[in-house]
């Protein structure tokens, strides 16, 4: 029924990941895989919404606590993940990370330290480090079909007196993990025990593949804790500017919403954001639906042809998202070596693994959230550029 074949171009459009990939890779006419939004169109639903409330004509200032918007989330919440929110809880913000630094800040003191499961997406080491706090880590270890914490290790981090915070991305970027509900419960019993409050990043719940639950954090959660998340990545709409989150405790709630008001002036939404989240929420589950249906294909199309290169890989779509986390440590690649080739000779920008972290040396992540086509070339070029170091 939704077209997700047909390539839009999206030169000329302020684009960050094809207008703006010589930020990052220093050549302006690469292939780009990097920045983790999709190549395509959000769901006509959305765009319907959004012309219907332009053609009003009236853009003042609004409100994001309304019926609609705090109906469309818990909505969402009960279909999707069965899951019955308070709608009392929830909060807004411009974006995630702002929300996530803006209660890192609320929670902890500079010199805090603030615990990431690593590999780790790369705007938590910014949001943490920027904000004069220290980046305790949990090493994600690989197994032959997931990835594993090891509980032992991650409650001696979370024991330490300075340990104020736990950051967690649930799925897990980059890995692409899911974490059981069991895991989840652990995690909150030890956060609990050691008096951690926690972040939970949400924000790729929508993405989930089959055979894997996402279990939202306000089923777990113990003590204080928060859950961020948005409609822009399972839409492809981030740059309408606008998230939600649950903070479970009044007071800490209200501290929240204080700062985002009278701090940093920020009492009115972006109101396209709230049309467009209802409208997600309440009209586009048959729009993502194929979509993940699309992207699933996709992800397997990497693992086919890789494999079908480098037997030794045996590389596995992950549980979720639409990055392709890829283990290249089989084959030897060195890391600099490799992207040299790339944008030099192949004119692909991939994203390097070391970005997120000591742990992602010898990965690379691709996005796969584009065109069959578009992904046909990027997975040729990457082919060719690691046979060129063979």
């Amino acid at each position: 029924m939704f077209d997700f074949s047909t390539v839009v171009d999206r030169h000329g459009t302020w684009c960050t990941q094809w207008d703006y990939v010589a930020d990052r890779f220093g050549a302006a006419d690469l292939l780009p895989f990097t920045i983790s939004d999709m190549d395509f169109p959000t769901a006509p639903v959305i765009l319907e919404a959004l012309q219907q409330r332009l053609s009003h004509g009236v853009l003042g200032y609004s409100r994001w606590k309304n019926e609609e918007f705090l109906g469309a989330i818990a909505h969402w919440y009960h279909k999707r993940f069965n899951s019955v929110i308070d709608k009392e809880s929830i909060v807004y913000g411009p974006s995630v990370i702002y929300m996530v630094s803006q209660l890192i800040r609320q929670w902890s003191e500079p010199g805090d330290a603030v615990l990431i499961h690593t590999p780790a997406y790369d705007a938590f080491y910014k949001a943490i480090e920027g904000n004069q706090r220290q980046v305790f880590s949990a090493p994600l270890h690989k197994t032959d079909s997931s990835w594993m914490c090891d509980m032992g290790a991650l409650e001696a981090q979370l024991a330490k007196p300075e340990c104020k915070i736990m950051l967690l991305c649930s799925p897990q970027n980059p890995t692409g993990k899911v974490w059981t509900r069991t895991e989840l419960e652990t995690m909150a019993m030890l956060c609990e025990r050691h008096g951690v409050r926690v972040i939970s990043d949400e924000i790729h719940m929508d993405m989930v593949w089959e055979g894997h639950q996402h279990t939202p954090w306000n089923e777990v959660g113990k003590g204080q804790w928060a859950l961020f998340t948005s409609g822009s990545k399972s839409f492809n709409i981030p740059a309408l500017t606008g998230a939600y989150g649950l903070i479970n405790d009044s007071d800490e709630r209200q501290k929240y919403l204080n700062v985002l008001k009278g701090q940093d002036g920020l009492s009115s939404p972006a109101i396209l954001a709230v049309v467009a989240h209802i409208a997600a929420y309440q009209e586009g589950s048959d729009w993502l639906d194929e979509l993940r249906v699309y992207l699933q294909s996709n992800l397997r199309f990497v693992a086919d042809a890789l494999n079908e290169e480098f037997a030794q890989l045996n590389w596995q779509p992950p549980e979720s998202t639409y990055l392709a986390w890829i283990d290249l440590r089989p084959l030897g690649i060195d890391d600099n070596a490799l992207q040299k080739v790339l944008i030099e000779q192949q004119k692909v920008a991939i994203m390097p693994g070391y970005t997120y972290g000591e742990e992602g040396k010898g990965f690379v992540r691709l996005n796969a959230g584009c065109p069959r086509i578009k992904l046909e070339e990027g997975v040729k070029r990457l082919i060719a550029a690691i046979k060129s170091l063979q």
